[in-house]
């Protein structure tokens, strides 16, 4: 029989998305689960241990090849796209439906304080929010959560990857201006 890396690894190369531990099963019946879950950790330390450019990581529940984020400058003028720019209200919005999914589009507005319908469609045009299905409560809302698109944008492995609260509490806690010198504002400078 012949070695089941090489196979996951020309797989996992030409899929156009992230290849899950299942179907690679299906597609390698031959093999056991066992054996093509130990290949792909293997394959993940190889290309971790090479030290190139390319890396096998687990994102959005299956496995994909990706660049480090360290050459992105280079690859952008490759492929002249710019890296998907978010603005605050829909990074916010993503947020509250990666957090607190399923969530009704009332629910987001609640907790953002504004309408959120506008950000809500573009969201859902990106395929980076879905309906989920409608709440059960008078009126029958839409429910919404997020996608696997949007576990591949940010890269995730799965929702328990987002960072914690405390996390994120840690970041508010550094101090960003470390190192950069007082500049005068105002009418505080001298003449």
């Amino acid at each position: 029989m012949p070695d089941v890396k090489p196979i996951l690894e020309s797989l996992i190369f030409v899929s156009d998305a992230p290849l899950s531990l299942d179907r690679m099963c299906i597609l390698l019946e031959e093999f056991d689960r066992g054996d093509i879950r130990s290949a792909l950790m293997e394959l993940t330390a190889d290309y971790r241990q090479r030290g190139g450019a390319i890396i096998l990581t687990e994102v959005a529940g299956g496995y994909q090849f990706r660049t480090l984020p360290e050459y992105a400058d280079y690859l952008k003028r490759l492929t002249k796209t710019r890296a998907p720019k978010f603005s605050q209200s829909a990074l916010e919005t993503l947020a509250i439906v990666a957090y607190r999914q399923p969530i009704t589009r009332a629910e987001i507005e609640y907790l953002r304080g504004v309408d959120c319908g506008g950000v809500l469609k573009t969201c859902l045009e990106k395929r980076l929010v879905r309906i989920l299905g409608k709440k059960d409560v008078p009126g029958r809302p839409l429910i919404y959560g997020t996608t696997k698109e949007f576990l591949e944008m940010f890269s995730l492995k799965d929702l328990a990857s987002l960072p914690t609260l405390k996390e994120i509490q840690d970041l508010g806690d550094r101090s960003f201006d470390d190192g950069q010198q007082d500049l005068p504002l105002g009418g505080d400078e001298e003449r």
